[in-house]
């Protein structure tokens, strides 16, 4: 079934590809993809066994046997959760861009299909070379989505991307290489623990500007702006994510006395990168910018919640993990949708958009307070347990946290406010459409997914490390 998960996309793709299709026909075939796609992740949550935790579904088979490197994929607990956010946020944007009618109509949706199925192999890779594969392979789709079907600064959204994402490749793959030869193996399960800080902070850099995290995020504005809105969602909402899964999987896991070494500078970039994107996010004056550098505040939270390095830190960072992907998602799906309407993402040149349109408010206003973290949604949830675990480790840390959450309901309710109360703005005319029921259909299952961590966080927070072998880990590596 893990296997299923990382070849029907890829194999989606190849058929879009090489059978020439009509766009119609692509864009069925991509959806109907899609939606198998979270099919077959549905089953798997439910033939996976929370009680018991550790790997399950893993198949292995050897690659070079001389190194030791197989192809050896399975789940734990955390990584189901993050492959849902994967397929279910795809399907979403897949959905979008098939009804927004991009130019070259296949070649754009085998590629998003395609960076589906390598997204699912960096959450179900146990082999470190197996992830490195993955972790690149995804940025393939990346670079053509954005350079090709960007806006006007595309290539100088691209360029920057490509440098800022080589560096870290690099960075990991030499300490890939020196890691497993070091311990004769790149399984991620048999390899044991490394003291090595040079190791550690090469997997620490890579991950931390592909998350970004502060300050390696010089990359982010642009790529975010000049991005069509379903790939800007899917970078914020998934790619992201597989940074910080790297965090929790690799940095933290099979380096403890380096992450505890490095814990308090760690802890006070993320804090930096939380205040710093949170205050540029209130100072935004678009909404790609607001939801862009909202992004990069809680891209900082979730690495503090990472390296905590406790129950309660690393339950509520897989579970905001979650709530981050599906709202940031949303909002810029929901972005797009504006932009359509008024052919700009100023704020200054919107405004009134509630009258007469009800859908849009109302799907724009749920959003928003779920992302304010209001008591009793999943967001409140995520960040009220990361609070926690970092107290544990000084309180100055919470303050930090409190204090962000605080700027970002300014800057949620400054967007708000901005796109659909005020005076109606230049932009917007009374021509403007509400959603429309394909639309609705695109972002409404996302609003469905986020109410229904809002009903039951413990899904998530409960079954995320039980019996795994990476809390194990850390455990042993942080006593």
């Amino acid at each position: 079934m893990t296997t299923l998960l990382i070849v029907l996309p890829l194999a989606a793709a190849l058929v879009i590809w090489v059978l020439p299709l009509n766009d119609v026909s692509a864009g069925a075939l991509a959806l109907l993809a899609a939606l198998a796609e979270v099919g077959v992740w549905i089953q798997l949550v439910a033939r996976y066994n929370f009680g018991r935790g550790g790997l399950q579904f893993a198949q292995q088979r050897n690659w070079f046997s001389d190194l030791h490197v197989s192809y050896h994929v399975g789940v734990y607990g955390f990584s189901v959760w993050l492959i849902g956010l994967t397929v279910v946020a795809m399907a979403a944007a897949i959905a979008y861009g098939f009804w927004a009618g991009r130019d070259r109509l296949r070649a754009y949706l085998g590629l998003m299909l395609f960076l589906t199925g390598a997204v699912v192999g960096v959450f179900t890779a146990q082999d470190l070379l197996l992830f490195y594969a993955f972790f690149e392979a995804m940025m393939i789709p990346l670079y053509v989505l954005v350079g090709v079907w960007g806006g006007p600064g595309r290539m100088g959204a691209t360029l920057k991307f490509v440098l800022f994402t080589m560096a870290g490749s690099l960075l990991m793959l030499a300490s890939i290489v020196v890691y497993g030869l070091s311990q004769n193996t790149f399984d991620l399960v048999q390899i044991g623990q490394s003291s090595s800080d040079w190791i550690f902070l090469g997997f620490v850099a890579a991950f931390a500007i592909k998350a970004p995290l502060f300050p390696l995020h010089g990359w982010l504005p642009d790529a975010y702006r000049e991005s069509s809105p379903e790939v800007a969602a899917i970078l914020s909402g998934v790619v992201s994510k597989a940074a910080a899964y790297g965090f929790l999987r690799i940095a933290v896991t099979k380096f403890p006395d380096p992450a505890q070494h490095y814990r308090a500078p760690i802890l006070a970039l993320a804090a930096i990168g939380l205040i710093y994107g949170s205050l540029l996010a209130f100072r935004a004056p678009d909404i790609r910018g607001v939801i862009a550098y909202s992004s990069l505040a809680q891209m900082g939270l979730i690495t503090m919640g990472v390296f905590s390095v406790n129950d309660l830190g690393l339950d509520g960072s897989v579970l905001q993990m979650v709530n981050h992907g599906l709202v940031s998602t949303t909002l810029f799906l929901l972005a797009g949708m504006v932009e359509r309407r008024t052919l700009t993402g100023e704020l200054s040149r919107l405004g009134g958009m509630a009258r007469g349109r009800p859908a849009l408010a109302t799907v724009l206003l749920t959003s928003g307070v779920i992302a304010l973290a209001v008591p009793l949604s999943s967001a409140f949830a995520g960040e009220f347990l990361i609070l926690a675990g970092v107290f544990r480790h000084g309180w100055g840390w919470s303050v930090v946290g409190a204090v962000a959450i605080v700027l970002a309901a300014a800057y949620v309710l400054r967007l708000v406010s901005a796109v659909l109360h005020r005076d109606v703005g230049p932009a917007v005319s009374d021509a403007a459409l509400d959603l429309r029921p394909a639309e609705l259909g695109v972002v409404v299952p996302l609003l469905a997914c986020l109410l229904a961590l809002s009903a039951w966080p413990a899904a998530v927070t409960q079954h995320s490390f039980r019996g795994d072998h990476a809390q194990a880990d850390v455990a042993q590596g942080f006593k």
